[in-house]
C-alpha cells in the first residue's frame, strides 16, 4: 500500500545510533547516507528514510501518527524496544506486552525516537 515512511529529524547522528541499534534488532543492516544527506533503510522490501525537513525548518512529531514496525517474535520485539531504549529512545505506553484487539492477539512495544516519533514494534500472534 505505501511506497516507503520517512520521517525527519534535526540530529542525524543521534537518529542514525538509534535507527541502526533498531535495524539489528531486527536483522536489517545499518542505514545509509544518500547524496540527499538522507539516511535510508531497506529491508524485507520495505524502506524507511530518516531525512532533516528540505523546508529547513525544525522536524516535529506527528501528534496521532504511528510507525509499526514487524518483529518475527515476541523476543525480537522486546530485542527491539530495549535497543531503542539503550540509544536514545523513551519507553511509552505500557509495558511491552500482549494486547487483544479486532486484529487477534498483538505483542507489542511502543517507543518515542530521538526526535519525538511514535514507534511501534509488533508480532502478530494470532
Amino acid at each position: 500500500m505505501f511506497s516507503h515512511v520517512m520521517v525527519g529529524t534535526n540530529d542525524m547522528d543521534r537518529s542514525k545510533k538509534f535507527y541502526d541499534a533498531l535495524a539489528a534488532s531486527v536483522g536489517a543492516n545499518a542505514g545509509m547516507i544518500d547524496d540527499n544527506g538522507r539516511l535510508i533503510y531497506m529491508h524485507n522490501d520495505g524502506i524507511f528514510i530518516v531525512t532533516p525537513p528540505i523546508d529547513e525548518k525544525p522536524a516535529t512529531h506527528a501528534n496521532g501518527g504511528t510507525i509499526g514496525i514487524a518483529c518475527s517474535s515476541k523476543e525480537q520485539v522486546d530485542a527491539w524496544h530495549d535497543a531503542g531504549a539503550a540509544n536514545g529512545g523513551t519507553s511509552i505506553e505500557d509495558p511491552p506486552g500482549v494486547r487483544e484487539g479486532g486484529f487477534g492477539p498483538l505483542y507489542l512495544a511502543y517507543l518515542r525516537d530521538p526526535d519525538g516519533n511514535k514507534l511501534c514494534g509488533l508480532f502478530r500472534m494470532g
